[in-house]
């Protein structure tokens, strides 16, 4: 998807107005009055999308509403943008020029956000996939509503997006550890981030034995992907590491998983590994002033070989030892090394991200990412307000002391799982054992993939976190300048 600034929609392109019921249709050039019955009638009978064809050129129409709350109005832009997507694609439109006349400053990026969004597919193994591709290329945002930076902003962002949910939409005959690596590298090298991949046999010399104890059932090697972004400029001088699962595939090793409606997806479950570097990606890409460091270990989980076992004894990177009693809980195994990794930054926040557990999805559905962690109160209503703002919304847990009491192993420092009930939250404790520094935990396996289509955010891989991350790196920058300028004062 291409977005451009314009002064004005060229004749030739479909225009579309964002307007309210209170709209002074009389001041819209590119509607014909010959249109303002229709208009009217259309508005009687609550009709919010509708298309106008008296006039010089294709008008759709989209009455917006004033929610009150600005994150409620902008989410039900986006969804607006999921409809008229459609209409484009039925209509066989390729550009199109979005309008703003709703008197709603800035309007016109949710509802382009929302249109993007909605436009994705991945066909790319379809013997017709350009028979079944979308018409829309071309989105342009008029300058009255954005600026060029803006625009250029938002092309960077959608492009991560889509970048993430193909590589998570990828099935792992195609995207195993190592290709999944060579991909951070690849993007990394073309957007300015710098990329190491540790190989097996550095991690081996590491010796994280969280991450190889998983890749034991699997003929392919793990990786451990470094990703860092520096620019000259940075605000902090300690980075922010973002910490990303990357098991490629999970059968759940030898605590197998049933075929249907779980392991049959399971190419998604290194969304969060996605999604940091997606992430990073976007920051160099908009020259954002802050360094972040970006953290992926990968492998698939299999059953094969030499799988470890439940009632192993594994000896993680940082020392510990943990009683493996589910090795469907492996997420956290490799996660706990990379967070030991983490340590040698001296880090302002650390964050991981991963599609860890099923009981973070029971507890909140399809709607909301659960997370908890050490990091201030401050630190977390940002990303909360991130959250709201892009509407990757988020509900934080505790990390009492009873949570760890369910993990006491009789023969290891700590079990990888504890029981049936809070399974989230006692992951997240898990998590917590191997930080000593400020960290956030993101439980994202309720909304990475969806199995039917949901609005804007599709079916199959949505690339959530991306958003979120982006916006929360942005609040961060911002509040050094901010605390730069009350020091001035």
């Amino acid at each position: 998807m291409k977005f451009t600034s314009v002064e004005h929609p060229a004749k030739t392109d479909v225009a579309i107005v964002l307007a309210t019921k209170k709209t002074d249709w009389n001041k819209i050039k590119i509607i014909s009055k010959r249109d303002h019955p229709l208009i009217q009638s259309n508005l009687k009978s609550d009709i919010k999308n509708f298309t106008l064809h008296s006039g010089n050129q294709k008008v759709i129409v989209v009455i917006t509403e004033d929610k009150k709350e600005t994150y409620k109005t902008h989410e039900a832009l986006r969804k607006s943008g999921n409809t008229v997507c459609g209409m484009l694609n039925r209509q066989k439109v390729r550009v199109a020029t979005i309008v703003n006349e709703s008197g709603f400053a800035g309007a016109s990026f949710p509802f382009a956000e929302g249109i993007a969004l909605s436009n994705y597919k991945f066909i790319k193994y379809k013997k017709e996939a350009e028979k079944e591709s979308n018409s829309l290329r071309e989105l342009k945002l008029t300058l009255k509503d954005s600026s060029k930076e803006e625009v250029k902003k938002l092309q960077a962002l959608i492009d991560s997006v889509f970048w993430v949910r193909d590589l998570v939409n990828e099935p792992v005959n195609y995207l195993n550890a190592v290709q999944l690596a060579n991909a951070f590298a690849e993007a990394g090298k073309a957007a300015g981030v710098a990329v190491e991949v540790l190989n097996k046999g550095k991690i081996e010399s590491l010796k994280m034995g969280g991450l190889l104890s998983v890749n034991q059932g699997s003929i392919d090697p793990p990786t451990f992907s470094i990703l860092e972004y520096k620019p000259a400029n940075a605000v902090n001088k300690k980075p922010i590491v973002l910490v990303g699962k990357g098991v490629v595939y999970d059968t759940g090793g030898l605590s197998l998983k049933p075929t249907g409606n779980s392991m049959d997806y399971m190419k998604c479950d290194m969304a969060g590994a996605a999604t940091i570097a997606g992430t990073i990606l976007t920051a160099a890409k908009t020259n954002l002033p802050l360094h972040i460091i970006g953290l992926a270990p990968a492998t698939d989980n299999r059953p094969g070989g030499n799988a470890f076992a439940p009632g192993d004894v594994i000896r993680m990177f940082d020392g510990s030892t943990v009683e493996m009693l589910n090795s469907d809980a492996e997420g956290r195994m490799i996660l706990a090394d990379a967070l030991t990794y983490a340590k040698k930054y001296s880090p302002e926040l650390v964050i991981d991200v991963a599609t860890l557990t099923g009981a973070a999805h029971r507890a909140l559905g399809d709607h909301a990412i659960a997370y908890m962690g050490t990091a201030d109160a401050q630190k977390k209503n940002l990303l909360e307000e991130s959250g709201a703002e892009v509407y990757e919304r988020l509900v934080g847990f505790p990390l009492w002391e009873e949570y760890g009491d369910m993990l006491k192993s009789d023969i290891a420092d700590v079990k990888n799982v504890g029981g049936a009930l809070a399974g989230h939250i006692t992951a997240g404790k898990f998590l917590e054992r191997f930080t000593d520094y400020p960290w956030l935990h993101l439980d994202i396996a309720g909304m990475a993939y969806f199995q039917s289509a949901q609005n804007y955010k599709g079916k199959n891989a949505t690339a959530v976190g991306v958003r979120l991350l982006f916006r929360y790196m942005e609040k961060i920058s911002q509040s050094y300048s901010n605390t730069s300028i009350n020091t001035q004062k």
